[in-house]
């Protein structure tokens, strides 16, 4: 089994490149999606987020308001640690768990763990090699704000509890630039995974 550490920043084109590795054939394992469900109502994460900030981070349907999380954490570096504390471990633990069972089923699997905060967190060590989307921060906060319709200072303030794709790059074994179109970065995607061979 190959391990790639997909990684990028908010509104870099990660999850585009993600589809177009999966497409290719491989195992796609997304963080994000594991932290969605590691807070889903009545799970162990969820309880504890609940009984820090109160009931009024819930919606009517007892999930939590993401906007209104994203409100708290990204205007406060010490809650947004003490949410990570919380939802990482239990992300890391079904990580390993899904990885396990992809390895059983298919040795020879080309695995993609989709992990934005993969170089902040120190996890290259769990990967074979860093995988890094890259967009000039101008074009970052661009997209990030007709994505979210944000404005430019909260935009900014989301991309600061990141650190910066350009400080990134220096982690990376390989560097896809998503700054022009789908074509191109296709392009290199299609690069990247024949001469994957190159890398294990």
């Amino acid at each position: 089994m190959f391990i790639i550490g997909l990684t990028g920043g908010i509104a870099s084109g990660k999850s585009t490149v993600a589809a177009m590795l999966v497409e290719k054939g491989a195992y796609l394992i997304d963080a994000d999606q594991l932290a969605r469900e590691a807070v889903e109502p009545g799970q162990p994460a969820w309880q504890e987020i609940v009984d820090w900030l109160g009931k009024s981070v819930l919606l009517p349907d007892r999930n939590i308001d993401r906007a209104r999380l994203a409100d708290i954490v990204f205007n406060n570096q010490q809650e947004l640690k003490k949410l990570n504390t919380i939802v990482h471990p239990r992300v890391g633990s079904r990580l390993l768990e899904l990885s396990e069972k992809i390895k059983k089923d298919d040795p020879d699997a080309v695995v993609v763990y989709d992990i934005p905060l993969l170089i902040e967190a120190g996890m290259q060590k769990l990967v074979d090699l860093v995988l890094l989307v890259y967009v000039p921060r101008d074009t970052q906060i661009l997209r990030l704000r007709q994505r979210d319709k944000l404005s430019r200072l909260e935009a900014e303030k989301r991309l600061g509890t990141q650190k910066p794709l350009e400080d990134k790059k220096k982690d990376a074994d390989v560097i896809i630039d998503n700054s022009e179109n789908l074509a191109e970065t296709a392009r290199q995607v299609d690069r990247f995974w024949s001469g994957l061979k190159n890398y294990q």
